[in-house]
């Protein structure tokens, strides 16, 4: 875990020590200081939500446990997302 941050996209100061914004969930990228933005969640098999990070500058991926203070709606728009524009047409399970 980092050391308390200024988010780089929102521009608030959590004010404790954690590696990514409470409120929009961009992190920032040990060492260099580059914007992680939040492109998932995930959740292994202990059920605890990871928040998977993708370095804007070098592509490198990462995760971090969600937090109870984390904003929950984008938590779950993220969720979703692949729900909303799945790879396949919902279509093809009528068929089956």
């Amino acid at each position: 875990m980092s050391d308390c941050f200024t988010c780089p996209l929102c521009g608030l100061s959590p004010g404790d020590r954690r590696n990514h914004c409470p409120e929009c969930l961009t992190g920032v990228h040990p060492g260099d200081g580059a914007r992680m933005t939040p492109i998932a969640v995930a959740v292994p098999r202990d059920g605890e939500w990871v928040i998977v990070h993708r370095c804007e500058r070098c592509g490198w991926l990462a995760s971090s446990p969600a937090r109870a203070d984390d904003n929950v709606l984008i938590l779950m728009r993220m969720a979703v997302r692949p729900l909303a524009s799945p790879p396949f047409p919902f279509e093809m399970f009528g068929r089956m």
